[in-house]
Formats: structure tokens, C-alpha cells, sequence
């Protein structure tokens, strides 16, 4: 079902489209009644909610919510307005749960008051934030300077006979950055498990006002350091659409083929992280880490750097690959795939580490579609998603994407849905490279004015970018990790295992810290 036929159903007559996007403004008490027919009468998850403050152009402030139509490689949005005074609207998430920490953001960055929510605790904002701090509102300077208060922030707490509480970080062992976990335990068993991040925040969203693309571009890398790639490829299409650009082919190849090779990358680096320093089998570990670092070294060698940066900007690619590059992508590749193939099929043969696998950390069907959760962990537990061929751009439409699905939701099938994956991103770099197309490498990208979306899979799932642009600079731009989504299933997943298990639980679904805090 189209977007059109959808508004259709829902008696909405005025929309405007462009491109794949329709978009449509609604009143502000029908918002939330509108997303829950859209999520259970149609299918169509969540895929973004943010807000504008638009008090100088048009005196208010807006809430967009952004749904992905799937089955037509389409997105519907829509959106309301706020009074610039005391803007506030029924909540979203009393009806639909996936828009819980989209509205607590909103609530911290631009003092919007989603009325009905749940928990309307601070999210980004820690204690030492003064209230009524609003950084996302456009009279809030970048460079503010602000007084320490103490907000009293909490926490979930269980009481009863032997019930005690462990708190864990926020400084952690090792390089992870900040974050704080607090586990309500009976003996070894958790009852409940919350956690508590935004300890650096990065205040990204507020530096990329004012910036062209191509001066935006290295923050957008730098969201995350493990996703260059993706949030480059998000960010570019989103620029892209605006300015009309039509990228040569050869250049969409090219940022396929970083995108998978990042996937391969990172997927070898999870394989090897859960299965090594999450069960202690440091057989996994050593070797799945060598294996990496040769990907890593590959990606010196080419691109100066070991993330994966600086090949996809607006327009289209910064350079070519010569045939030696291409040949030594992949040789690297392939021997890269066989070795840690060879390395998990070991493990998976171990009834010790099968047993620390499975059963452990079910996120269950219900609960990632209720919390708009994303990539793998979705897949493992049987949510059948994938930009790459749900909204098929770069080369993806030329190459076939086949999903890979579980259905147990645990850590085993998180883990095997990543090694089975290995095998489809082996066989796209292959083939980009063995069908290379000929031909330029950029087109000129200066958009100017309007919105637009870009939207790929990341090797941890879906990323989105909201892109607003006003004489050629940014205005609003909401780049939007997975990881975003998925730490809220901490709270499905934790509860009813043991506290070893935490680790376990965590890096199968490797969260990035970075890439939420903005």
C-alpha cells in the first residue's frame, strides 16, 4: 500500500509530496491517535520523532513524526504546531512506546511538554543542568555558559527480603565511554536493570546550524566512530535530494562498497567481542581481533584513516579506486570472511559456549516492534527490516538484499544472525567490484532551501537523517543513531537472567555510546 492510499483510509486530503516523501500537517491533539492507526492498522514503524523550534519564521514551535511505508519504499510524516508559549500536546508514547525517548529528548532540548508521558525524567540533562535550559531552541548560543544546579534525577528502585541494588559505571573498565547501569538483584538474578547515559554530550546537533554540508560533513563522521561511513552516506543522500543532485553510479558502487566493508568490519569485531569477552573464550577474541585489524589496516592503506572516512561526501565519492586497490579490497575481504568463518564455526561447536548463548537476553518479538527496535537485534528476533532493500538507494537496488532473520531473540541468534550475514556482505563487495561501473565520481551538490531525508542500513541498523536547509546553510539537522532505539530494550532483555550474563547481553547488541549522545 502506496502513502496516498494510506491517507486515503485515514480521511487526510491535504499532504505534499516530494520525491518519496509525503508529508502532512495535523492537529496537534490528533497526533497521537494518527500514529497509533499508523503503527497498528498499517504496519508502519516509527522510524523518527524530532522537533523544530520555527518561533522566528513562523512563531511556533514543530513535531514531526516520520513513518517508514515499507512495502512502497516510501516515508510519511507528520507534523503539528506549537505555540511559541507553553508549547506543549498529548504524547505520543501513552499509545505507541517507541516514541518514549524521542519525546524525553525533546522535552530536555527544547522545553516541549509531550503531556501523558510516562516518565518524563531527563534524558540527555544530567543533575548539574539548571531547568528551564533548553540548547536546541534558537536564541540558545552554542557557547553558553552555565551555572551547576542539582536536579534531583531518580532512579528505579525495588524493595523486599534479599533485594539489593548494584550499581555498575559510569566509568567502566577499558575504552567503552560513560555510562551508568543500575541493577535491582535477588542473589545473582536481576530484577530489574536500568540505565543512565548522555555523559558526554557532544552538542552536535547545535554546531552543524550555520554550516554547509561539506563543513558539517566531518562532525557527521565523527558521530560515531565505527559508523563513518553510514552516517556520511545518510547525511550525503539527505544534501543530495535537496540540491537535485543525481550521483553518477560509479560513485553510488563505490559507497556501497565502503558501506559493506564497514559492515564486514564491524561485524567481525561483534563476533569476536561477544563471543570472546563476553563468554571469556579468548580463542574468539584474539583471532577475531587479528582479523579485524587487518580490515582496518586495509582501510589506512586506501583511505589514510582506519574508520572507513573521507570517501563518501555530498555529490558523490572524493576519489576513485584503482584496480590494484579494488584487487587488494578483495583479496583482503575474502581471506578476512573465510578466517573468522572458520573461527566462529569452532566456537559454535563448543556446548560451553552454546550454553552461555542461548536462552540468554530474549528480547521477544512484541517487545522490539513496541520499542521501535532496530538492525540486527531486531531481525534476530524476527522483525524482517532493512533500508537497504526497504527504501533501496546507493547501488543497493541493483544488487538483491536478502535479509537475514531469527526468530529466538536471544544472544545466540544475534550472534548467528551476524555470522550469517557475513556471507551476503562477502558476496555484495564482491560483486560491486566484478561489476564496476565506468564513468565520473561526482556531481556539484549545493542545495539551498527545504527538507529532505536521507536513510540507510548501517551495520547496527537503520540510520536517519532530518535535514533542514535555508540559503544554503543548516537550520536543523537530526542525525539519528540505532543505537538510539535499541538501549531501551535493556530494560526487555535484562531482566530474569543472571548479572555475569550483563556483558553478554550488552555487546550482542553493541550500543554505541558516541552515536546517542550527540
Amino acid at each position: 500500500m502506496q502513502a496516498s492510499d494510506i491517507l486515503k483510509r485515514i480521511k487526510i486530503d491535504s499532504s505534499e509530496r516530494s520525491g518519496d516523501l509525503t508529508k502532512v500537517k495535523v492537529a496537534a491533539g490528533d497526533l497521537a491517535s494518527l500514529a497509533l492507526t499508523l503503527s497498528t492498522e498499517f504496519d508502519l514503524p516509527l522510524s523518527l520523532l524530532f522537533a523544530t523550534d520555527d518561533r522566528k519564521e513562523q512563531g511556533v514551535f514543530g513535531v514531526h513524526a516520520l513513518f517508514s511505508v515499507d512495502s512502497s519504499h516510501e516515508w510519511l510524516m507528520l507534523s503539528i504546531e506549537l505555540p511559541a508559549e507553553n508549547p506543549r500536546y498529548p504524547a505520543v508514547t501513552a499509545v505507541l512506546m517507541a516514541a518514549h525517548w524521542y519525546e524525553r529528548y525533546l522535552h530536555d532540548m527544547f522545553g516541549i511538554v509531550p503531556e501523558g508521558h510516562p516518565d518524563l525524567r531527563r534524558l540527555v540533562h544530567h543533575e548539574n543542568i539548571p531547568e528551564g535550559t533548553y540548547p536546541l531552541r534558537k536564541d540558545f548560543a552554542w557557547n553558553s555558559k552555565l551555572d551547576h544546579a542539582n536536579v534531583p534525577y531518580p532512579m528505579g528502585h525495588v524493595e523486599g527480603e534479599g533485594i539489593y541494588e548494584i550499581p555498575v559505571g559510569p566509568i567502566h573498565a577499558g575504552i567503552i565511554e560513560p555510562g551508568h547501569f543500575r541493577f535491582n538483584v535477588a542473589g545473582e538474578k536481576i530484577i530489574t536493570l536500568e540505565g543512565k547515559l548522555f555523559f558526554t554530550h557532544k552538542g552536535v546537533e547545535k554546531l552543524l546550524e550555520g554550516k554547509t554540508p561539506s563543513e558539517a560533513l566531518p562532525f557527521i563522521e565523527r558521530l560515531s566512530g565505527d559508523m563513518a561511513a553510514a552516517n556520511a552516506l545518510a547525511f550525503c543522500q539527505a544534501a543530495e535530494t535537496l540540491a537535485g543532485s543525481k550521483v553518477p553510479e560509479r560513485a553510488l558502487m563505490l559507497r556501497t562498497l565502503v558501506l559493506e566493508l564497514e559492515r564486514l568490519t564491524m561485524h567481525i569485531h561483534d563476533l569476536a567481542n561477544i563471543g570472546g569477552m563476553g563468554t571469556g573464550y579468548s580463542f574468539i577474541a584474539a583471532n577475531g581481533f587479528r582479523i579485524k585489524e587487518r580490515l582496518q589496516r586495509l582501510s589506512a592503506d586506501i583511505f589514510g584513516n582506519r574508520f572507513w572516512r573521507g570517501m563518501i561526501v555530498p555529490g558523490g565519492i572524493a576519489k576513485d579506486l584503482t584496480e590494484g586497490q579494488l584487487a587488494q579490497i578483495k583479496q583482503v575481504a575474502r581471506e578476512a570472511y573465510e578466517d573468522m568463518k572458520e573461527v566462529v564455526a569452532t566456537a559454535l561447536s563448543s556446548e560451553g559456549f552454546m550454553d552461555r548463548l542461548q536462552t540468554t537476553g530474549v528480547l521477544p518479538l512484541e517487545a522490539a516492534k513496541a520499542f521501535g527496535a532496530l538492525g540486527l537485534p531486531a531481525r534476530a528476533s524476527g522483525l524482517d527490516r532493512d533500508v537497504r532493500r526497504d527504501h533501496p538507494h546507493a547501488a543497493y537496488g541493483r544488487f538483491p538484499v536478502k535479509v537475514v532473520t531469527k526468530h529466538a531473540g536471544d544472544v545466540h541468534a544475534r550472534y548467528t544472525a551476524r555470522y550469517d550475514e557475513l556471507d551476503e556482505v562477502i558476496r555484495f563487495i564482491e560483486a560491486i567490484i566484478n561489476n564496476l561501473a565506468e564513468g565520473p565520481l561526482s556531481v556539484p551538490c549545493v542545495p539551498e532551501n527545504g527538507f529532505a531525508i536521507g536513510a540507510t542500513e548501517s551495520w547496527r541498523g537503520e540510520v536517519v537523517c532530518a535535514l533542514y536547509m535555508q540559503n544554503g546553510v543548516i537550520t536543523r539537522c537530526f542525525p539519528r543513531d540505532p543505537s538510539f532505539c535499541n538501549w531501551a530494550t535493556f530494560a526487555i532483555i535484562g531482566p530474569g537472567n543472571i548479572v555475569p550474563d550483563f556483558p553478554l547481553c550488552n555487546k550482542s547488541l553493541n550500543l554505541s555510546y558516541s552515536g546517542t549522545d550527540m
